[in-house]
């Protein structure tokens, strides 16, 4: 047996010894899965920015042991170590941060990751929230995980009235037809079953690709330009990026009414996390899309 490996297996034998007996409860995960947890977990690891934003919202910071690269919010959270990126973290590193329970997200995190984990003995509970709605009751969901279902469910009622406030604001207004700009070339956009079509709606919005079933689809600008939405949005990061004095530069773009008219919103990264911190970002984009009811 490689050596490395054995120093891992070690480890991990140990620390199924050393839980054995403490676990009392079965959830089951957005794989469908029937997850066995720590009464009340201690050690933590948060494989996605999303899933740490969410824990710390509860007031957990404490039992987090771990965390993805590019987890910058909320503020303590780049003090905690890195067990690499999200799409492929360092087991070995995991292991020696000897966690009770890790917290992952489907699609983001590979199944074959999240099989190794699974086969280390390490419990690993999946969630997959696609939809406002869907981040409600993940959050509820984790502070179950937790013990803390009471201010799981105070943290939701907040999130919710904020969102009703929003609607208050702008329910009845017109709703303008937004296009997002995920990548310029090829055109990539946010499909019907886009996290960011749902934000775009509950901050009185339309967006004009809601009708394509694919979550990410690439379209031609033609297509862009056929569909002559009121709004173009970009957030900002790596895949953002176009200024809009580039794309009054750029060949095709340039001819797009939202464009030559200067209708251009940026937002951060915020409106692409499930987690508490998309409710900033759907305040924020409402008071973009209708600066009138602020």
């Amino acid at each position: 047996m490689d050596k490395k490996v054995g120093n891992i297996v070690c480890v991990v034998l140990v620390l199924i010894v050393s839980a054995q007996g403490l676990f009392a409860r079965e959830l089951t995960d957005a794989l469908n899965r029937s997850v066995l947890l720590p009464d009340q977990p201690r050690r933590i690891i948060c494989l996605s920015p999303s899933l740490a934003e969410t824990v710390f919202a509860l007031g957990l910071h404490e039992a987090v042991v771990g965390v993805t690269d590019f987890t910058e919010y909320p503020p303590g959270v780049p003090a905690k170590p890195s067990v690499g990126e999200l799409v492929s973290p360092a087991m070995e590193k995991i292991v020696s941060l000897q966690p009770d329970l890790i917290l992952a997200a489907k699609g983001l995190n590979r199944p074959d990751i999240i099989d190794q984990l699974e086969h280390l003995g390490i419990p690993i509970f999946v969630v997959n929230p696609q939809s406002l709605n869907e981040v409600l009751e993940t959050i509820q969901q984790v502070g179950d995980i937790f013990n803390r279902s009471s201010e799981a469910r105070a943290l939701v009622n907040q999130l919710m009235e904020r969102r009703r406030a929003v609607s208050r604001r702008v329910g009845e207004l017109p709703r303008p037809r937004v296009f997002v700009v995920v990548w310029h070339t090829p055109v990539i956009t946010a499909g019907g079953k886009a996290f960011l079509t749902d934000v775009i709606s509950a901050a009185g919005g339309e967006s004009v690709t809601a009708d394509i079933p694919q979550t990410w689809p690439q379209i031609s600008l033609e297509e862009v330009l056929r569909r002559a939405p009121d709004v173009l949005l970009l957030v900002r990061g790596p895949h953002g990026g176009m200024t809009l004095e580039e794309l009054k530069a750029r060949q095709g773009w340039n001819r797009l009414e939202a464009v030559i008219r200067n209708r251009v919103v940026y937002m951060d990264q915020n409106m692409e996390h499930p987690s508490p911190l998309v409710f900033d970002a759907l305040e924020e984009l409402a008071r973009k899309l209708h600066p009138e009811a602020f």
